[in-house]
């Protein structure tokens, strides 16, 4: 079955309402984030959150910033240091030829620490999955990006050429920018994580029908002239001698 393709417009529409939505407590959870971001091992779990956030803005919930502290962020710890060693080492290998494959390699894995976070899937898996989901539409995700990205550089230059009070204007357009890119992130990983589901990759390989399970064999009907009769047991010498014992009594 084919899936719809993302729509560039639809989801920078959506993602201006969830990033709007979520200025304040996205505000507050990048302040507490800055706060902490020095401190070892707890920077790990509060760099997981802030994808568990983007996570549920691209869903249209209202974040909590202090989710960020879960303890429940270190649970994928590992996977997630495994899954980015794994993500650098074949952006590097992609550089090797020409850069531009590194370029189209990193949008493709752009979504795997989502699917990590979210349907708990392998590194390896992750990987495997951005990638298929992705496949045809990198050219789609590019210009969401660029399409924003240009609005911003625009919209901030003539905010900040208003004299006296540009500065002012400019840093909340920058806050809302923020909260706005990162629905963005948010609302295309939802896309593809319903395309990965239309799929079935948890079932199989992503992009493959799910394997159909064979029919279990049917026994042969038997006929009634096929069915052999019992067989009654030989009788064992000492029940033998038994029944000759009794009969020559009867005799008697």
């Amino acid at each position: 079955m084919e899936t719809q393709k993302l729509q560039v417009w639809q989801t920078i529409t959506d993602s201006i309402r969830y990033g709007l939505k979520n200025v304040a407590s996205l505000l507050l959870l990048v302040v507490l984030y800055l706060l902490t971001f020095w401190i070892p091992y707890l920077n790990v779990g509060t760099t997981i959150g802030v994808c568990k956030a983007v996570i549920k803005m691209g869903r249209g919930e209202v974040i909590n910033p202090l989710s960020i502290f879960d303890g429940e962020n270190f649970n994928k710890m590992g996977e997630y240091f495994l899954l980015s060693g794994l993500t650098v080492i074949g952006t590097l290998a992609a550089a090797a030829f020409m850069f531009f494959p590194a370029f189209v390699i990193g949008i493709a894995w752009s979504f795997a620490p989502y699917f990590l976070l979210d349907k708990g899937y392998s590194p390896l898996k992750c990987l495997k999955v951005s990638y298929k989901v992705t496949y045809g539409e990198k050219w789609r995700i590019f210009f969401t990006y660029f399409i924003v990205s240009f609005a911003y550089s625009v919209i901030i230059s003539l905010l900040g050429s208003i004299p006296h009070i540009g500065w002012l204007f400019s840093l909340v357009f920058a806050l809302a920018f923020v909260a706005v890119f990162c629905a963005i992130c948010g609302v295309m990983y939802a896309h593809f994580a319903d395309k990965a589901e239309s799929c079935c990759c948890e079932a199989c390989d992503c992009g493959s029908p799910a394997p159909s399970v064979p029919a279990a064999p049917v026994a042969p009907a038997v006929s009634e002239s096929t069915i052999v009769p019992p067989v009654a047991p030989a009788e064992t010498p000492e029940e033998k001698t038994s029944a000759d014992a009794d009969s020559e009594c009867g005799e008697a």
